[in-house]
């Protein structure tokens, strides 16, 4: 059994404000994120890629963004998902937020580097 104990595992820095922890199998991956420099006045750019995608706001405040549909402002518990190709963002409206992120198959690009 593959196990991640959240203290034994050190986050990754992606950007000063966001960092990561990654669990995966060979087609599903869970992303734990951690945002520390809302709020933000401006969503992040929009993005999109062929990965399907869920996510649980574990912590804090979003809006969330998604093509062709209405922006959602989302708090701790709140959950939406993402389909393949859709492009989609947030805009953090608290200090700090924890989403927790699905994919599949695999965001290779996460694991690069």
């Amino acid at each position: 059994m593959a196990v991640l104990k959240f203290d034994e595992v050190a986050f990754e820095e992606v950007r000063p404000g966001l960092k990561r922890k990654i669990i995966h199998l060979d087609q599903l991956m869970t992303v734990l994120l951690d945002f520390t420099d809302g709020p933000w006045d401006e969503a992040e750019p929009p993005h999109s890629h062929p990965h399907e995608q869920t996510s649980y706001i574990a912590a804090g405040e979003v809006i969330f963004y998604c093509e062709g549909e209405p922006d959602q402002h989302l708090k701790a518990g709140d959950m939406f998902f993402v389909p393949s190709g859709k492009a989609h963002s947030i805009k953090l409206l608290t200090p700090y937020a924890r989403l927790v992120d699905s994919f599949t198959p695999l965001r290779q690009d996460f694991l690069a580097g």
